[in-house]
Formats: C-alpha cells, sequence, structure tokens
C-alpha cells in the first residue's frame, strides 16, 4: 500500500509537470496517481493490452486525468 502510494505520488507528480504547469498539490496528485493507475489499468483492459507496470500505467492515466481536469477547469494543458 505504500510502495503505490510513494509511485502514485511520483507520478501524479511527473505528470503535472510533464502537462506544464504547477501541478494541483502533493495530495492531488496523489490522487491522480492513484486515479491514474487505476484508469489507465482499466483501459488497458479494455483494449486487451497488457499493461506496463504500475507506475507507467499510473504515469499515462495520471497525463489523461490532469489534462481531462485542466479541460474542464478552463486552463490550457500546454500553457
Amino acid at each position: 500500500m505504500i510502495w503505490h502510494l510513494i509511485l502514485g505520488g511520483v507520478a501524479g507528480f511527473l505528470a503535472g509537470k510533464v502537462m506544464r504547469g504547477d501541478g494541483y498539490g502533493i495530495i492531488v496528485d496523489i490522487l491522480l496517481g492513484l486515479a491514474g493507475g487505476w484508469l489507465g489499468g482499466w483501459i488497458a483492459g479494455l483494449l486487451h493490452i497488457p499493461t506496463f507496470g504500475y507506475f507507467i500505467t499510473a504515469f499515462l492515466g495520471a497525463l489523461l486525468l490532469v489534462w481531462i481536469i485542466r479541460l474542464i477547469k478552463g486552463n490550457s494543458p500546454t500553457t
């Protein structure tokens, strides 16, 4: 459980940085990383794609979540 929090936090933090911005704070970054791991695994399962490992799946899922959240909030994901 601790390992998932650490990997999820790092994945969420990196996703916030890759999407060019300050992120949403460490707690939200951790939650985005954890939710991103779940979302990435779910999408990979639907597409019958084997997961690449928790960290990569969490990172890709967190990128997707950050992009969606910024679209909803009206912040440009590339600025």
